[in-house]
């Protein structure tokens, strides 16, 4: 039998080899990857770097900018330029669309630098990411109301930075934003005819966002939904209050007219010398003369005997009292 001998391979053949495997791994690895910003890292000087990622921010080229500009901290975190550049990361994640990013990026520098001259724009950036993600009113409102925080934030905190007068407006935005998120779900209800859960969203809208576009119709709308509850005292409040702020709206010629459809419901008039308080007549009990009404301290006529196989025997007319359970009906 013949015996197959094993010979190793020449060491500059298994060099080739392992290279080339290696090449394919990572190629693959990269293959992965292709579409993120990251880079290998590469020793390079602060100024070399942080010109690199300016020149790529200014090219419109923002997710390469921000990868170049998170390597300027990366490398040298304890170099001026690395806090500047931390801002500018965040600036460049926002330019490209990946808030979360920008969001984190922002309020980490915030959490380093807290009282850092910039820190107002860091403030503002957040908002900024927020406001940006604002779906339409169909839709959950979480992203909208974590805007108006953050707006909030800003205007507590720099009241008057280069940044306010934005974020006041934003803020206004924001809010009638909101307002018809209570509006759609308010017109939800009213649609099914809920006019309590309609009323509860109107005047929230109403007490919370008065000052957005959205109060006319809302004051409009629980003028209707009072109506329809039954409490005219609410709906002519409601109204009163239209007309005295909106009187040129199309939604207070609505409220009017609903109004005038549905009057207060009338009470005629007492007779001279007529009782404020009728007084109760009591029922006739079978058998009693229809004449004169019988004495206060008159007694009840007993139960007719009921006649025919089928009577119920023992069930006492209604309105005259039946006898006592310990009484003997016999008399024994």
């Amino acid at each position: 039998m013949r015996t197959l001998t094993l010979r190793p391979l020449p060491t500059r053949s298994l060099a080739i080899g392992v290279a080339a495997a290696l090449a394919v791994l990572l190629a693959g690895c990269s293959g992965g990857s292709r579409n993120r910003a990251d880079l290998p890292y590469v020793a390079r000087d602060v100024g070399t770097l942080y010109s690199a990622a300016k020149q790529r921010l200014d090219q419109g080229r923002y997710k390469e900018a921000a990868a170049l500009f998170d390597e300027v901290e990366r490398q040298h975190p304890y170099s001026v330029w690395a806090r500047r550049a931390q801002l500018m990361g965040a600036f460049s994640y926002y330019l490209s669309g990946d808030y979360t990013q920008a969001i984190q990026g922002a309020q980490r520098f915030l959490s380093v630098h807290p009282g850092n001259r910039d820190a107002p724009y860091a403030y503002y950036l957040v908002a900024m990411s927020y406001y940006e993600q604002i779906s339409d009113v169909t839709r959950d409102q979480k992203i909208t109301q974590q805007s108006l925080d953050a707006l909030g934030e800003l205007m507590r905190r720099y009241p008057t930075s280069r940044y306010a007068a934005d974020a006041r407006l934003k803020q206004d935005l924001v809010r009638d934003h909101l307002a018809g998120k209570e509006m759609e779900i308010g017109r939800f209800y009213e649609r099914r005819r809920q006019w309590l859960a309609a009323t509860l969203r109107f005047r929230r809208v109403v007490d919370q966002y008065q000052t957005t576009t959205h109060t006319p119709e809302a004051l409009m709308r629980l003028t209707e939904g009072y109506l329809a509850l039954g409490v005219r005292n609410e709906a002519e409040k409601s109204a009163a209050v239209l007309g005295a702020n909106y009187p040129g709206t199309d939604w207070y010629g609505r409220a009017y007219k609903l109004m005038k459809e549905n009057p207060p419901a009338t009470i005629a008039p007492l007779a001279p010398g007529q009782p404020i308080v009728a007084t109760p007549v009591r029922a006739a009990v079978p058998g009693e003369a229809t004449g004169a009404a019988p004495k206060a301290d008159a007694p009840l006529p007993a139960t007719p005997a009921t006649t025919g196989g089928d009577a119920q025997a023992g069930v006492p007319t209604p309105g005259v009292s039946s006898p006592s359970p310990t009484t003997n009906p016999t008399g024994g």
